[in-house]
């Protein structure tokens, strides 16, 4: 059995994680669900906040003529996903434990670890841009027509069929680095807020559930795609309901498959 210690604290944490059915990613929608309507006073208004940050940060781009970077950043919100949905971790909870909720509960989560947190932010972070600067050298290596508008760059490049090469390699860089970041953040940044451990002890067990439990956590990874990508097809607006309940929903998970301290 492995162990792991934090420094100024003498408890040490197994890396252990539960095995769970196919049945379970559909319960943890449902308790999170009843987690978002038991606090929708303040879990609606923390998915409004981010419908806003989203639309805001869009219309500054179509200013300045960058529409065509909106799609990649689209797929850079399910990679920072697992860090947007802290304060939604922190109201789970406060219900669980029958605590009055507050609206700083972001905040509050990110201070009971915020050392061990920014690590998982900065990994998330280099994947990301891992997945930018991939997409750069693979159109330099592999477009060969004339370099398309900013405007219609998206739909010249992936959408018409002529460029089969790129899209195909595009995607299959998104894909793994994707499959890179759901594996190490899937459980890891609610354990964080949740226990005195590491950040490399938290993404270790984060990637032994995933590969211990792939069926249903390659479902729940589905699942997550498909309640965010709605959110993000409508516009965002969809995200006001599609991120407090997926946040919610991860938190159950991390119940679930993390065995409670003794």
């Amino acid at each position: 059995m492995e162990h792991s210690t934090v420094a100024g604290d003498i408890r040490q944490d197994a890396l252990v994680v539960n095995q769970i059915s196919l049945a379970q990613p559909w319960e943890w929608i449902e308790k999170g669900w009843h987690d978002m309507l038991a606090a929708r006073r303040f879990s609606l208004t923390y998915g409004a906040v981010i419908v806003l940050i989203s639309g805001l940060i869009t219309l500054g781009l179509m200013g300045e003529g960058l529409f065509f970077i909106v799609p990649f950043l689209a797929a850079g919100f399910y990679l920072l996903a697992p860090i947007i949905g802290l304060g939604l971790y922190q109201m789970s909870a406060h219900l669980e434990r029958q605590e009055p909720i507050k609206f700083c509960s972001a905040l509050e989560a990110w201070r009971r670890n915020q050392a061990q947190l920014g690590v998982i932010t900065a990994g998330l972070l280099i994947i990301m841009q891992l997945w930018m600067m991939s997409n750069f050298v693979l159109f330099a290596l592999l477009y060969t027509g004339i370099h398309p508008p900013l405007e219609n760059f998206f739909s010249t490049v992936f959408l018409s069929g002529n460029n089969n090469a790129f899209a195909f390699a595009s995607i299959s860089v998104g894909f793994l680095l994707a499959w890179l970041a759901y594996a190490i953040s899937a459980i890891s940044v609610p354990m964080l807020m949740d226990r005195k451990v590491d950040g490399f002890t938290a993404i270790r067990t984060s990637v032994k559930a995933v590969t211990q439990n792939w069926a249903p956590m390659m479902l729940w990874a589905l699942l997550i795609v498909l309640f965010i990508g709605v959110g993000l097809a409508t516009f965002y607006v969809g995200l006001a309901i599609a991120m407090p309940l997926v946040g919610h929903a991860t938190w159950h998970a991390y119940r679930d498959l993390v065995p409670a301290e003794r």
